[in-house]
């Protein structure tokens, strides 16, 4: 399985790259060793992660992602954003 993933830097910018596995990346990226994009901008945080079928296909996706206005990936990370789990207890009457 191949990847599309963005990142959101410390400094609030984001970062769209390609990886087989995205957890991994996000964690050689904050070694210092990923990109030279985020290697100052650490610690990243996985945003976003999109499957592809094919290195191919992965590669595409991401140079049209990375053509994309930020107004437009926030959208795309938003729609992709999990729903908050609620805590044990928090909004049962009894």
């Amino acid at each position: 399985m191949h990847f599309v993933y963005i990142v959101r830097c410390a400094d609030g910018t984001l970062y769209t790259g390609y990886a087989r596995d995205p957890k991994a990346r996000v964690k050689v990226h904050n070694s210092g060793r990923g990109a030279r994009y985020t290697s100052g901008r650490r610690p990243v945080r996985l945003v976003y992660a999109e499957s592809c079928e094919s290195v191919g296909d992965a590669l595409r996706r991401e140079y049209a992602l990375k053509r994309w206005s930020r107004t437009r990936k926030e959208s795309l990370i938003g729609r992709r954003r999990p729903r908050p789990t609620r805590a044990k207890g928090v909004g049962k009457s009894n």
